[in-house]
């Protein structure tokens, strides 16, 4: 089972990028091993944020939390 405060603390990295271009992250849920996440501000309208869910923040919540099958946006 994932931690999610663990989760929270790697999201709290990603969150600095995603706010400084006037973005953010919320976690959801955690259901079998797969991360429910919701974009919000500018995320949530970028065309971008696809390659952004998938490419850092799924890729840097698998590098620290192995057990992490995919990250989907919500």
């Amino acid at each position: 089972m994932i931690d999610r405060a663990k989760v929270e603390q790697v999201l709290g990295k990603i969150r600095v990028g995603l706010m400084a271009d006037g973005g953010n992250i919320d976690l959801v849920d955690i259901k079998d091993n797969v991360i429910y996440v919701k974009l919000k501000g500018a995320c949530g309208t970028c065309p971008m944020a696809t390659l952004t869910l998938k490419n850092w923040v799924e890729k840097t919540l698998k590098s620290e939390i192995p057990e992490v099958k995919e990250v989907v946006a919500v």
